[in-house]
């Protein structure tokens, strides 16, 4: 344990959150999404004139759905900003923006379950990205393959 963490905790004190080394991704200082809860733009290098397509939420997301590319399996779905979109595109790797973290992540780059990117295509109404990917390994946290699970929520037949 980090000694500041010891020194905090000892003190009774809630330790000041520091950024994981395994998650060297993080939101560029000063970048904001372009929501109400920001006085900053996010500044990203995305082609204009993709970004001028997209529909973003009230934070400046979109929802990026992965499916396998060669089976059409759905694997997940994840949140991105411009910036994020733009890592996309031009890695080849899934980069994500987690809302929870407040930072950006790149799919693998902790589990080595990598997401490589084969196309990406913004639906009809421009506010959901599609990204077809290669999954190497689960692309769910829990270590399963994908994130929907196999229990259907209706009784339909």
């Amino acid at each position: 344990m980090p000694y500041a963490t010891r020194t905090a905790r000892a003190a009774g004190e809630a330790p000041a959150r520091q950024p994981r080394a395994d998650r060297p991704a993080h939101r560029p200082p000063g970048a904001r999404h372009n929501g109400p809860m920001s006085s900053r733009v996010l500044k990203s290098q995305l082609d204009p004139a993709v970004a001028a397509r997209l529909k973003r939420d009230a934070d400046g997301l979109v929802p990026a759905i992965a499916q396998q590319y060669d089976t059409g399996e759905v694997l997940m779905l994840g949140w991105m900003d411009d910036e994020a979109l733009h890592r996309t595109l031009t890695t080849g790797r899934c980069t994500y923006w987690s809302r929870s973290r407040q930072e950006y992540w790149v799919k693998g780059d902790t589990s080595g379950h990598v997401q490589h990117v084969k196309s990406v295509a913004l639906d009809c109404d421009a506010d959901t990205v599609l990204v077809k990917v290669d999954q190497v390994g689960a692309a769910c946290h829990t270590g399963a393959r994908t994130c929907f699970d196999e229990d259907v929520l209706t009784g339909g037949q």
